[in-house]
């Protein structure tokens, strides 16, 4: 894998899918459906979807691609793939506020290696280098000329510790799993934003137990593990592994590695 040009690959996919994203959210009152499974679509998301799929698709046509809007790339058995979420925190989209992300992921042999998590509404775009190091672009973002970058790292963390939890999914199983903690600060936040405010060291945790797919959590991942942190299941600490059957994940906990982890 050429990592200079996947890093350039996924950076203007994201910016451009960011862009017809807010031109809907900018706009009028837009459709809201439900899928299958009752999670909410707009013409947002597939409109994403295209430009982000049809790009990949150009730039790497041996490599498998599975993406949340097409249901047929979700029976595939693979361990090398990329994997998109062209609009994470749905929700977020359609109540107008502002948390949701464009999220474009490499991940070999059951890890992601290479992501970029682009918050348009927000202003925020966090990718891997081509050495796999994380780092935050400063705006305005053209999609054909990267702009100033700076590393971003993970914390040292204190006694008490800077939470981030969903915003949308809160619940009380997660509450009492963070009362286990002396907690100095909780953030609430939409999509993979949450994984790059402990990447930057703006949170210290983020637990999730909840559904999540791997759409949803492999870009967050990768910028987090290129900023130095973890991702590990919920029940054992076990790293969080992808290409699972139907690609859905267990409840997991992300974090600085200064976290020393309660048990569950």
């Amino acid at each position: 894998m050429d990592f200079d040009r996947l890093t350039q690959v996924m950076r203007t996919l994201a910016i451009e899918a960011g862009e017809k994203i807010m031109e809907i959210y900018d706009g009028p009152d837009f459709e809201v459906r439900a899928k299958g499974d009752d999670s909410p679509v707009t013409a947002a998301d597939e409109a994403a979807d295209a430009l982000i799929s049809d790009g990949l698709r150009a730039a790497f046509p041996e490599m498998p691609l599975v993406t949340e809007e097409q249901a047929d790339s979700h029976g595939q058995s693979v361990s090398t793939f990329l994997i998109v979420d062209p609009l994470d925190g749905t929700k977020e989209f359609v109540q107008r506020r502002g948390d949701f992300t464009v999220n474009i992921a490499l991940v070999e042999d059951g890890q992601p290696t290479r992501g970029v998590v682009y918050a348009p509404a927000k202003g925020r775009l966090f990718y891997t280098d081509a050495d796999g190091q994380s780092v935050e672009e400063q705006g305005p973002f053209d999609a054909k000329t990267p702009g100033a970058t700076a590393p971003i790292k993970v914390s040292t963390p204190g006694a008490a510790l800077r939470v981030v939890a969903s915003k949308s999914h809160r619940d009380a199983a997660t509450d009492d799993y963070i009362g286990k903690y002396e907690v100095e600060d909780m953030k609430s936040a939409g999509s993979s934003l949450k994984f790059c405010l402990v990447a930057t060291g703006e949170a210290d945790i983020y637990p999730r137990l909840g559904r999540t797919m791997e759409w949803d959590t492999a870009a967050g991942h990768a910028v987090l593990a290129g900023a130095g942190g973890k991702v590990v299941r919920f029940d054992d600490h076990s790293v969080l592994g992808y290409g699972k059957p139907g690609f859905e994940n267990p409840f997991f906990i992300a974090y600085a590695p200064g976290v020393e982890l309660a048990k569950p």
